[in-house]
């Protein structure tokens, strides 16, 4: 609405006055508090703009840019009973400024597209907003799951074997002292190793991105996950075999790492219900890889499947699976004796391990 001061105007029409010029100013001033009170700015930009085509009569600019603006912010903030009274009073107001302007429908029909596409656009980003929100919210509560599998895994482990061990400690120190020796370095040794995985997970939520990064358990540290286990007093067996064109692939750099992590902390979960709940004496861990899956196998000599036991860490087991798009089940063992904890990963083909 300003050109007019700035380029010269044409002799027959009547010139720009400052009076003119300050009024228009008027009608973008309102539009610093938009966020804070947009219909009160709606109403402030109506009132001046009214007063500035009835008493000035100024070589204003038949667009007005700061009503679509207003009507912008309007549609994507407020609350739908303003967004109803703002179209109303468009209706009213929009009409009302045609009939003072040119009284065209040519300038009627133009001036209700471009507010109506103001409206539209402003709904649009609000719509856009809130997906942006629930996607926030969505990957904030997988995050929140994700933290809480972990450490789940990691303090009922390392809790497991510790009380295992303590509580065989006071008989070894009858009977064998230097198992109980044992025993105790065993506990030791675990509660420093769960520190070591809280301390880490920690800083990450603390620190966030400047957290320094460790490698999250893989494959290769399955070898120590079962020798922890067996100095509880479990005799853990520990295989690997390949499956129909699986012979290439079974090793631990085969696989991304991602999918190794999840490999170990289903094992270290299965193994973990067995400490807790199994009462066995023998327990088989296989891991037989195929040319499109990866199969986990967690089979005990136990008392088989129990009362609850479908807790937290075969909840997460399956979520862990899930997210790889693979399965897991969990019940009676071979023959209906024991217990087993199974789970297939599809893992990549031979082109997708080259890339």
């Amino acid at each position: 609405m300003t050109m007019p001061f700035v380029v010269p105007r044409s002799p027959g029409l009547e010139p720009a006055t400052w009076a003119a010029y300050g009024l228009t100013t008027l009608t973008v001033i309102p539009l610093v508090w938009r966020r804070r009170a947009p219909v009160v700015v709606l109403l402030a930009i109506l009132a001046t703009s009214g007063l500035y085509r009835l008493a000035l009569e100024g070589p204003g600019q038949p667009l007005p840019y700061t009503g679509l603006v207003i009507v912008y912010t309007i549609a994507a903030l407020s609350p739908p009973w303003k967004r109803l009274a703002t179209a109303l009073l468009l209706v009213v107001a929009v009409p009302v400024s045609v009939w003072l302007n040119t009284r065209s429908a040519r300038e009627l029909t133009f001036s209700l597209f471009v507010f109506g596409a103001a409206y539209v656009f402003g709904r649009l980003t609000d719509a856009r907003q809130r997906a942006h929100r629930v996607e926030a919210e969505q990957a904030a509560a997988r995050e929140r799951a994700r933290i809480a599998r972990e450490m789940h895994d990691i303090l009922s482990h390392a809790v497991s074997l510790m009380i295992v061990q303590a509580e065989a400690g006071p008989v070894a120190v009858r009977t064998a002292p230097e198992r109980a020796e044992a025993a105790f370095d065993a506990i030791s040794g675990t509660g420093r190793e769960a520190m070591v995985q809280l301390r880490r997970m920690l800083g990450v939520l603390r620190d966030g991105d400047d957290a320094p990064r460790a490698p999250q358990p893989d494959l290769g540290d399955l070898g120590e996950l079962v020798e922890r286990v067996r100095a509880s007093g479990l005799d853990v067996v520990y295989e690997t075999a390949d499956g129909p064109g699986g012979g290439a692939r079974s090793g631990a750099g085969a696989l991304p790492s991602a999918t190794g992590a999840t490999i170990y902390r289903i094992v270290q979960e299965a193994l973990t219900n067995v400490v807790r709940h199994a009462d066995a004496r023998t327990v088989r861990v296989l891991l037989s890889y195929g040319d499109e899956a990866l199969e986990i196998r967690v089979t005990d000599d136990g008392r088989g499947p129990r009362p609850g036991s479908g807790g937290h860490g075969l909840v997460g087991i399956r979520e862990r699976a899930a997210a790889h798009g693979g399965t897991a089940t969990a019940g009676a063992g071979p023959g209906g004796r024991g217990f087993e904890v199974r789970a297939e990963l599809p893992v990549p083909t031979r082109a997708e391990g080259a890339r």
